[in-house]
């Protein structure tokens, strides 16, 4: 009988203490943003269409069939006249960067968003545990953490990550892994800072495909400051609630759509090629079956199995039919889509079923900073801000693509009314642009270059 009480007590023992250490681990699993600051670059760095016309005309390489494709993506691109470009482009050395072009332009983004993030918080840069770094096509000797580190004089023991090749998505990937740390290190504080450098891989070259990102990506990054201390709850912007990963790497096609290559001629650039939609969608619904479980509420997920099973039987395939998908909007408020392209946006708004009011801060990101790479969400989270749109207890979905190819979203959670005017305070009366008002001036200066008659003459 002894026996049996002490085997009782034991088993009792074990089950109070497992659930106590599940518990204890919970409560140290939060991941709170306490700050984020983007970068704005001077005024003499703008890429307003007369910059982007003396860059393409000192590419010799080009000719007229490349003069019109560059018009084309221009004037669907969703950029506007304001974006910013690195320095050794607007100085005219593209084709022969350096390594202290390189430094530079990420020194220039790191530390003045370092700055602003340590004075705004009054944050030490002795109190910080944990140090991300994400950027794709720069890893130099030291790495960048190093760099940081050096120029703040952090403790020795802090832990430090330089992530690289990951492309746009990069920045949810540091807020994962700072989120997995937290696991371990308590009361900690993490820093993710999340850039590229874009001067040193400015393509040179003629291929239409590799010549899209020059097109598209600019010079821009944030600093985000992230904690697990409950005892900062209440200066906390927002709370990290879910995070999920997907990486189609393993997949020939969705590896090969989005990579660093020379072309024949020699010249280093990104290559974007057709099957980047499709391995895009795919790894998108592969992790929306993972996150939507999560967020969405019971009764949406049954109204969707109903339907969907309703649907199967009718083997119809109407308009209704294809409407009645998920409704992400029982269980988010707003969405962060990455300003990747007026493509990306478009497809993404279409296969959520989103308004213009849901894509509008997307947009205007794109039109006001382009695409800044892993930065670029920061930026569409900003103009939220900016425009008073988050409120206690709203729900944000962050959704980022990059190379490999990967997914990776996030949803956070407002724990305050925000209302930071932050790195959109000096546009902001002139944002939102309408839809028509998004062309840029390229069509209306250089539509000529389209005339067929010049299919006739050769271009110097």
């Amino acid at each position: 009988m002894e026996l049996f009480i002490t085997i009782c007590f034991s088993l009792f023992f074990c089950i109070i203490s497992y659930f106590y250490k599940r518990v204890f681990q919970m409560r140290n699993q939060c991941c709170y943003m306490l700050a984020y600051e983007c970068y704005k670059a001077s005024g003499d760095r703008k890429l307003d269409t007369e910059a982007c016309v003396r860059v393409v005309m000192r590419n010799k390489n080009l000719g007229l069939d490349q003069y019109r494709f560059l018009l084309q993506t221009m004037v669907n691109s969703g950029l506007g006249e304001e974006t910013y470009g690195p320095r050794n482009v607007l100085a005219g050395r593209e084709e022969t960067p350096t390594l202290e072009d390189a430094h530079l332009e990420m020194d220039e983004i790191m530390f003045d968003t370092l700055d602003k993030l340590f004075a705004k918080t009054g944050v030490s840069p002795s109190e910080i545990d944990i140090l991300v770094v994400d950027v794709s096509l720069f890893s130099p000797a030291p790495s960048l953490t190093a760099r940081i580190v050096n120029r703040y004089k952090m403790r020795d023991n802090i832990k430090a990550f330089s992530l690289s090749g990951m492309g746009c998505s990069a920045s949810m990937v540091a807020v994962d892994l700072v989120q997995h740390l937290f696991k371990t290190h308590k009361n900690a504080f993490a820093i993710v800072v999340s850039t590229e450098t874009i001067g040193p891989h400015w393509y040179c070259g003629k291929e239409k495909s590799m010549m899209l990102s020059n097109c598209l990506f600019r010079s821009g990054g944030c600093s985000v400051l992230l904690t697990n201390k409950r005892s900062l709850k209440r200066q906390a912007l927002m709370k990290l609630s879910h995070s999920v990963r997907t990486n189609m790497g393993a997949n020939d096609e969705a590896y090969g759509c989005c990579m660093q290559i020379e072309d024949e001629q020699g010249y280093q650039g990104f290559l974007l090629t057709r099957s980047l939609t499709k391995a895009a969608a795919k790894a998108f619904t592969l992790n929306l079956k993972v996150l939507v479980p999560k967020i969405l509420p019971i009764s949406e997920l049954l109204r969707f199995a109903i339907v969907s099973l309703c649907k199967s039987k009718r083997k119809s395939s109407t308009p209704e039919s294809a409407r009645a998908g998920l409704n992400l909007k029982t269980g988010i408020e707003h969405f962060c889509i990455h300003p990747g392209g007026r493509a990306v946006i478009d497809g993404l708004g279409m296969s959520l079923g989103l308004s213009e009011y849901d894509l509008e801060p997307s947009r205007m990101a794109l039109h006001r900073f382009g695409n800044t790479s892993a930065g670029g969400l920061w930026y569409v989270l900003g103009y939220m801000e900016a425009k008073k749109r988050l409120k206690k207890g709203d729900r944000i979905l962050m959704i980022s693509l990059g190379a490999g190819f990967m997914c990776n979203n996030c949803v956070w959670e407002v724990t305050k009314d925000l209302e930071d005017s932050n790195v959109w305070e000096d546009s902001l009366d002139r944002y939102p642009v309408s839809r028509e008002n998004l062309v840029n001036p390229f069509a209306e200066k250089y539509s000529w270059i389209n005339d067929e008659c010049l299919n006739f003459v050769r271009i110097d």
